[in-house]
């Protein structure tokens, strides 16, 4: 079967590297008790590995054209379903499968990275794994230690839920058509010390302290009482003109524990 032209406007790059495909298919250690969920399985490449393990397989694709490609693999433990994952209604999809452990695996447009994950984690679907394929700069944001400037709200809030690894980069070459910077696989595993703390408040908190990246944390909180956080910043070491980006979680969540004691008096 002839390769498909990728379409730009949904932000198609088929991953076209066998080795690649092993290594990602090799990663998802699911047995046939367990669900997959695939996330743009595209012309089928990695769709064909996932279906070899005898998991319950639902795998969302957008773009009907490829029809030819994946009816193919349905079975009674592999179901197409055609739609959007921004528009799917999961819960209602998976209701009726018995499994026991839930993957879910994609090679996320870039456009829409950040969206589909924050989308997967509202859905609160009690994933084990999730493995995705991102632009390589986006999975060192996901993954980046304090101090460091990808370091930001994105890399804490996706840390709250998972312990976010970066496993492999995948050059852009392995693509067609090829793109222009290279990819990375990531792997989010679901937490078990997740923070105690009031997850409104947390990102509400996260979100205004790297709102502007240059300014002081200070001066990206001044909506707070400051000495309260300033108290925080001394039991740490920390000088009052520090920048959000130097602070690890822990003193992120003391200070949103702190700002919410203050507020109950």
């Amino acid at each position: 079967m002839e390769q498909m032209k990728a379409k730009k406007s949904l932000g198609q790059n088929f991953l076209i590297d066998e080795k690649v495909i092993n290594k990602i298919d090799e990663s998802i250690l699911a047995t046939p008790n367990d669900l997959i969920i695939e996330i743009g399985p595209g012309m089928g490449a990695l769709t064909k590995k996932l279906k070899a393990k005898g998991s319950f397989l639902l795998a969302y694709e957008i773009d009907h054209d490829l029809e030819s490609y994946l009816k193919v693999l349905e079975d009674e433990k592999v179901k197409i379903i055609w739609q959007d994952i921004l528009t799917s209604d999961i819960k209602n999809d998976i209701k009726n499968i018995k499994y026991e452990n839930l993957y879910i695996v994609g090679n996320l447009p870039y456009y829409i990275t950040t969206p589909i994950i924050k989308y997967l984690i509202s859905l609160d679907l009690n994933a084990n794994e999730m493995l995705f394929m991102v632009q390589d700069e986006v999975a060192d944001r996901f993954t980046a230690l304090p101090k460091s400037k990808e370091y930001g709200s994105m890399t804490l809030y996706l840390k709250y839920y998972f312990e976010v690894k970066k496993l492999f980069k995948v050059d852009k070459n392995c693509f067609k058509p090829i793109p222009k910077v290279d990819s990375a696989i990531i792997k989010l595993e679901k937490r078990k010390d997740k923070p105690n703390v009031k997850e409104d408040d947390y990102f509400k908190i996260i979100n205004e302290s790297f709102r502007m990246k240059r300014k002081t944390l200070k001066n990206n909180l001044s909506n707070y009482d400051f000495p309260i956080i300033k108290a925080i910043l001394d039991k740490y070491q920390y000088k009052e003109n520090v920048r959000a980006e130097e602070l690890e979680e822990e003193v992120f969540v003391e200070i949103t524990h702190k700002i919410e004691e203050n507020k109950e008096k």
